[in-house]
């Protein structure tokens, strides 16, 4: 069936995109044709979720990577997640014209991905992701209490594509070595990994040794604690498609550290919306830790006590460093320069700093 040419959604000035079309493996042919098929049957966590046992997990320091991050957990082995007619709608959903259309971009880290769609184009895909049964579940597993970063960061995808799945050509890594942009991800799989060979996450851990944890079955998951630890989502050799769904979560108590950045995915992000989001949680937090500044001193000179000159200015200095961190990654766009891409200064950057090092 021929493939009808499509128009690349027009970018933010500055952001780098790759135009592209469809994927060469064939949309289900049970894609629904409107919007409206999509939400005929609302996500019901009873019906949905086939989460049923605590999955094996590796702590940080089992990794090597000690007092690093918000939680002890560093990984999780896969486990069942969302039954089978979930899957099937979450992939109606994405695979959906409207989200080829409007949602699609690539990198130098990832060749394809999906990123902006919920709840615009994917409304089952973010009730499920923001359900209390599903955050109850991914933040048992990841062993703290943790919300969606934000809209934009729901439902992420990431696909890649072999041609010669009989394993004569090696197919590319989905994604290549990096650190996520924010503390903690899921990671859902929308194929059939029956037969697959490889397609497992390898880790590098804090020795530089490599690790790797064994790839999720069709709607099966696994959480990691992607901003802390290098990894990579190694290809398959035999199967036809490999198509993740990547939901990024941070602490649900805005008191826990929160060192997000946008390093990873400005490059392939509408900047429009993920600033307006970005912005909108980052200043809500900091609307919280200065409520229970202020509750903690007004509560202070009830009972008679000094003020806290130390403890105070830790804490303002805390909060003008999360600002100016907030700040530092809105990066406007008539200034944003593509000739590298954001992982290519970042890793510039470091040898400078480790050339530095050794002279000095």
């Amino acid at each position: 069936m021929a493939t009808a040419a499509i128009q690349t959604p027009v970018p933010i000035r500055g952001i780098r995109t790759a135009p592209m079309g469809k994927p060469t493996f064939q949309l289900p042919p049970s894609r629904p044709l409107t919007p409206a098929t999509y939400f005929k049957s609302p996500f019901n966590p009873a019906q949905h979720l086939a989460y049923h046992t605590m999955p094996s997990r590796h702590t940080m320091s089992e990794l090597g990577h000690e007092r690093t991050g918000i939680s002890h957990i560093g990984v999780s082995e896969p486990f069942e997640l969302f039954a089978p007619e979930a899957v099937r709608m979450m992939r109606n959903e994405v695979l959906s014209d409207e989200v080829w259309d409007n949602c699609r971009f690539s990198s130098s880290i990832a060749a394809c991905q999906l990123r902006g769609m919920a709840p615009k184009y994917a409304k089952f895909v973010y009730d499920a992701w923001t359900n209390h049964d599903t955050l109850r579940i991914i933040s048992s597993i990841a062993g703290v209490d943790l919300v969606p970063v934000m809209d934009y960061e729901i439902g992420h995808i990431n696909i890649s594509v072999n041609d010669n799945p009989d394993g004569s050509i090696q197919a590319a890594p989905v994604v290549n070595w990096h650190k996520d942009s924010y503390p903690f991800v899921c990671v859902l799989m929308l194929s059939d990994a029956t037969e697959m060979k490889g397609g497992e996450t390898a880790l590098r851990t804090g020795q530089g040794e490599i690790k790797k944890v064994r790839g999720p079955q069709m709607g099966s998951a696994v959480v990691l604690q992607g901003r802390y630890i290098e990894h990579i989502a190694l290809p398959s050799t035999n199967c036809r498609e490999r198509i993740t769904m990547v939901t990024s979560f941070r602490p649900k108590d805005p008191m826990l550290a929160e060192d997000s950045q946008l390093l990873t995915v400005r490059p392939v992000s509408d900047l429009n919306e993920m600033y307006n989001q970005w912005t909108d949680y980052r200043v809500e937090i900091v609307e919280e830790r200065c409520r229970r500044l202020v509750k903690g001193l007004r509560e202070r000179e009830r009972v008679g006590r000094d003020f806290d000159v130390v403890g105070v200015k830790d804490q303002l200095k805390d909060l003008i460093k999360f600002l100016e961190k907030t700040n530092n990654e809105i990066v406007d766009p008539a200034e944003y320069k593509v000739d590298d891409s954001e992982e290519e200064r970042e890793e510039k950057a470091s040898k400078r700093t480790k050339k530095r090092a050794r002279m000095g």
